[in-house]
């Protein structure tokens, strides 16, 4: 009872401290000849006042997996970027592959774009809804060039879904969420598979010469940069596939992981080896084009990482797609000459959708009154040391995942019906509904023997049909005290405030999948199937019979 009176009463603190790294030489790769790590910047064009903006998003990294935060894999580009720059540790993203690139890309929370439930599928007809303006098609508004490098993930039914129709100048990657690394194919489901590598709006079976993803991806951002004016803004999003399953890497990249005994560890850890010399590479270049001194670059994991895939999240609780804060809590960082608060930390509230507001507002663009973000500028947060403006997040409120079957209207006061699976921050305070998911503290010493091994793991008991949380999470962030018994009116308040964002949501996009998405009818590819030529003609069939009908009804009275 004392640790839980302490815990609810100690308050927010903002700390910031300087950090240093030791730094090492090391060979290039990663789609880089060899080199002094980060180079230097030859003299250039003047700058404009537009910063060149580089968006690095990894894929399933956990929270622990960086060296600042005591990993025993070696990240010393993203350690001395960091340590450079403005480190963000508390800074939250969704739990999942989707849901985070929309936010990101919108600004918007996920009741507010429809894609509330789990990821886009393949076999979907559903993308990010066409009205929702793109963070790329604001910027071209101001002047920028815009290109992406990797994963969408937000959907291609129909040719309007396809990132070159959502605001990016080129687009290099893949559509689907995760594929080989090296063949680019992916298998839905048995007898469901095709190629999925695109230069803009086509397969880009040319561009395919086998190369590893996170190597081949650094290769296009370079041949961008290059062929790019510095003197003009440029936006450059990198969504690497790495460190997303399959578990695949060249083979050097393991050289200093023969110690790891549990073979997804060791891959993953040659995975992110290889992520972070490429993440080098992507700066070298920055400064050999004369784009480095004025940039802005972010770096960002799209969720925790997957414990069964070799990710880590110690010290926090739980994994990629729960919402505890192993899912959603992440690593990232923003490095630039511009910021005035270099080599600090951040510990103010700040959330993937307010990469919107704050990068068009460094464009000089505008944002219009008419767009309803969830988002805040939160760039003299990072950059001056101020307090956040955001003072909650709504993780999220899936209606359709009700999978807690003790939960009821009574559990949450007749405020809330507790079987729905949501999450909400507000100030220090952190409440879940429904069932969460998988709820582990995962250790490093899990990861000592061939496989994941549970007997390491941290479980906590609770009483049949509990369908509620809270936590203070400013001084228990590992969510290890649950106060919800002891602090019902804050519960009730939270409630209050679930209830009211869900006033706002739009209806659920999940449709059933679509027999025509099979790449095997559009050449071994994941591509568009939609065609809205066949839309046309069967409305107007339909209108024809309508008309037909109409007449008919017309003679028949008179």
């Amino acid at each position: 009872r004392m640790v839980a009176a302490a815990l609810a009463g100690l308050s927010l603190l903002s700390l910031f401290t300087c950090g240093y790294l030791a730094w090492g030489s090391r060979r290039g790769g990663a789609g880089e000849a060899p080199g002094n790590l980060l180079g230097e910047e030859p003299a250039g064009g003047a700058p404009r006042s537009q910063p060149h903006i580089i968006f690095i998003l990894a894929d399933d990294q956990g929270f622990r997996d960086v060296g600042y935060h005591g990993s025993e894999i070696r990240t010393p580009t993203l350690d001395k970027l960091a340590a450079e720059g403005v480190k963000l540790e508390n800074y939250y993203v969704q739990p999942m592959c989707t849901p985070s690139r929309s936010q990101l890309i919108t600004g918007k929370y996920q009741i507010h774009t429809g894609l509330q439930h789990s990821i886009i599928r393949p076999t979907q007809p559903n993308c990010l809804p066409l009205d929702n303006v793109t963070l790329p098609q604001k910027l071209k508004e101001v002047g920028y060039s815009t290109h992406m490098v990797g994963k969408w993930h937000l959907g291609f039914y129909r040719r309007e879904c396809m990132p070159t129709q959502r605001g990016f100048d080129s687009f290099f990657g893949s559509l689907l969420g995760s594929g080989d690394y090296y063949t680019h194919f992916k298998c839905d489901s048995p007898g469901i598979c095709g190629y999925d590598l695109y230069e803009n709006d086509n397969a880009a079976w040319d561009h395919d010469n086998g190369i590893y993803s996170t190597q081949m991806y650094t290769q296009k951002a370079q041949q961008i940069l290059a062929s790019h004016d510095p003197r003009k803004p440029i936006f450059l999003y990198i969504a690497y596939q790495a460190v997303h399953s399959p578990l695949q890497a060249p083979g050097r990249y393991f050289e200093h992981y023969r110690s790891i005994n549990n073979i997804n560890r060791r891959r993953y850890a040659a995975m992110l080896a290889c992520l972070d010399e490429a993440i080098n590479n992507v700066t070298l270049a920055l400064r050999k084009h004369g784009y480095y001194e004025n940039s802005v670059i972010i770096y960002s994991s799209d969720n925790g990482g997957q414990p069964m895939a070799g990710g880590s999240n110690w010290p926090l609780r739980g994994s990629k797609g729960t919402y505890w804060e192993g899912g959603i809590r992440a690593v990232g960082f923003v490095h630039s000459p511009l910021l005035k608060n270099k080599g600090s930390v951040c510990k103010e509230l700040v959330h993937i959708t307010d990469w919107f507001p704050t990068l068009i507002t460094l464009a000089e663009g505008q944002i219009d009154e008419d767009i309803q973000l969830d988002g805040y500028d939160v760039w003299e947060t990072i950059s001056e040391g101020r307090r956040s403006p955001r003072v909650d997040i709504l993780h999220n409120i899936d209606p359709i995942y009700t999978k807690a079957k003790n939960g009821s209207w009574a559990a949450g006061y007749g405020i809330w019906n507790t079987a729905i699976q949501s999450a909400i921050r507000v100030n220090h305070w952190k409440l879940l509904t429904g069932n969460p998911g998988y709820s582990d503290w995962v250790p490093p010493q899990a990861f000592s023997n061939a496989g994941p091994n549970r007997w390491h793991n941290e479980r906590v008991s609770w009483s049949a049909g509990k369908t509620v949380w809270l936590f203070n999470i400013t001084a228990d962030p590992y969510e290890r005290v649950d106060l919800s018994a002891r602090h019902p009116e804050v519960v009730k308040q939270l409630l209050r405030r679930l209830s009211q964002f869900n006033k706002t949501a739009v209806p659920v996009r999940y449709p059933p999948k679509d027999p025509r998405s099979n790449p095997k009818l559009n050449g071994g590819v994941w591509g568009p199937w939609f065609k809205e030529d066949e839309k046309k003609k069967k409305s107007d069939k339909s209108k024809g019979v309508n008309k037909q009908k109409k007449s008919k009804s017309k003679k028949k009275a008179n």
